[in-house]
């Protein structure tokens, strides 16, 4: 344990539309018990190689999965989102926004889930294309970040390594789906707190629930 501290590890993909949906219940988590845990977030690389591509590559499947999101978590995507569906601009591939979070790390770790979702609300609410070093701009300078230092960082090969990391982190937590969240209590130790979307309250129970089983 860090800092005498159990981690919450979050595990999400940029491109992942109930991952948008439940970054609002990651950010309600993080400010309630961000002085309780390390928050910890990794990339699960859910679009890379070949699966990687223009928007309107996957436009079916986002058309007929994200209004069930919107439903179900009060979430909303942005026109220009939606309009880049039929119209294209925007390329699919989880390496750079993976890339952008480990520079991130490198900067401000502790709000890693804060980044997570500003991520996602540039691709699902604005439109914006994460494949482009020219997005991180603004968000760089959202956090206060110099963004030419940022940029520069998100084309330096280490980052890169570390995106990968990430990618195999998620796999050695044997993720298949996204979202994913757990709480870390050991070197080994590790309990599932979340499997898919989970609404806050569920999120709550289960965090208590484990820091009973593990305060007795």
């Amino acid at each position: 344990m860090e800092n005498g501290k159990f981690s919450l590890i979050y595990v999400y993909d940029a491109l992942c539309g109930w991952c948008y949906g439940y970054s609002e219940v990651m950010k309600a988590i993080y400010e309630k018990y961000k002085d309780d845990f390390n928050f910890e977030v990794i990339s699960g690389g859910m679009v890379l190689g070949e699966r990687a591509g223009p928007i309107t590559n996957m436009s079916a499947l986002i058309k007929s999965h994200y209004p069930n999101v919107e439903q179900t978590t009060g979430v909303k995507f942005g026109e220009p989102f939606l309009k880049a569906l039929d119209e294209g601009g925007i390329y699919l591939s989880s390496e750079k926004p993976a890339i952008a979070l480990a520079v991130f790390k490198a900067y401000q770790p502790d709000r890693a889930i804060l980044f997570a979702h500003a991520l996602q609300k540039a691709l699902k609410f604005e439109g914006k294309d994460l494949s482009e070093d020219e997005t991180y701009i603004d968000l760089a300078k959202d956090f206060g970040i110099d963004p030419d230092d940022f940029i520069a960082k998100l084309n330096n090969e280490d980052f890169k390594q570390a995106a990968y990391y990430d990618f195999a982190l998620a796999r050695q937590l044997q993720v298949t789906g996204y979202p994913a969240a757990f709480i870390k209590t050991g070197e080994h130790n590790f309990y599932m707190i979340a499997k898919g979307y989970a609404d806050l309250e569920t999120m709550e129970l289960c965090i208590e629930n484990v820091l009973k089983e593990t305060t007795v």
